[in-house]
């Protein structure tokens, strides 16, 4: 019987290829194969969380699931669901009704546009 290695195991970082300058922390969506960019509006192929800066054509390792922190776009209050926006960001769901952009559950509060809050990731 053949082997089979899995390409990443559950929980693992990944690496992909930045399609455009990423910051780390900023939310990642898949733009290309093997490719992503943060976030410019609610998306459903959110993939993660980028831990490093990278530049246009540059490796970026992605992170997921658990608990992150994440800038927000707008006030946020603990227990919120919230869904991506622009700038590799979060915001409330508010009236958004494709709940498959879900992002995660805010844990904490944050008030100040563009500072973090703690987010229960929903993948």
């Amino acid at each position: 019987m053949a082997d089979y290695i899995p390409i990443f195991k559950p929980g693992d970082d990944i690496t992909m290829t930045a399609g455009a300058a990423i910051n780390a922390g900023e939310l990642c969506y898949v733009s290309a194969a093997n490719t992503v960019q943060k976030t410019a509006a609610a998306v459903e192929d959110w993939l993660g969380v980028a831990t490093t800066d990278a530049p246009s054509g540059g490796k970026v390792g992605i992170t997921s699931g658990g608990v992150q922190e994440l800038a927000v776009a707008a006030a946020v209050v603990a227990g919120d669901v919230l869904i991506s926006a622009a700038n590799g960001r979060v915001t409330p769901i508010a009236s958004e009704t494709n709940y498959a952009r879900v992002v995660g559950i805010a844990l904490t509060a944050q008030s100040t546009t563009g500072q973090k809050c703690r987010v229960k990731m929903a993948r």
